[in-house]
């Protein structure tokens, strides 16, 4: 599992000009999965999103969770973060999990993320999104549970 982490002042997801989520101050997640990725991975990844210090303190030393700084938190599933340009110009999804068992692992990402983190709010899986942010930082991180040697 993968994500791509973005401090924001505000976020929003939109769907066919209609509004679906937004968020105030916090951060936006980017995730996606591969092939070999499972429930206990997924656990962990949010257990280690929550837990980051990211957030600056009253000294602007990144220090505070998004709980510290009652933070908001947008997730929004990307299968490209996956992807390969090693060869060609052209982008090669086959490491991407497919998007039957990434749909069962999207949904259960969102419940368990809900579970500890209530105010947590989403995108649409699969759907053709345009995503709105105000990166504050700019300040973004990406967050790989193979570096992480996360295993199911």
């Amino acid at each position: 599992m993968r994500y791509m982490i973005q401090l924001v002042k505000s976020a929003s997801v939109s769907i066919g000009g209609r509004l679906i989520s937004e968020i105030g101050y916090g951060e936006v997640v980017l995730y996606g999965f591969k092939s070999q990725d499972n429930e206990k991975i997924v656990d962990k990844m949010i257990d280690k999103l929550l837990k980051l210090r990211i957030f600056p303190d009253d000294s602007g030393k990144t220090n505070c969770s998004i709980n510290e700084v009652h933070g908001q938190l947008l997730a929004v599933s990307q299968f490209t973060l996956y992807a390969s340009v090693c060869e060609g110009n052209r982008p090669a999804f086959n490491i991407c999990m497919p998007s039957d068992q990434a749909r069962h692992l999207s949904e259960y990402f969102e419940k368990r993320l809900i579970e500890k983190f209530p105010s947590a709010k989403f995108g649409i899986f699969q759907t053709d999104m345009q995503v709105q942010l105000i990166n504050d930082g700019p300040f973004s991180l990406i967050l790989d549970s193979e570096e992480l040697n996360y295993e199911g």
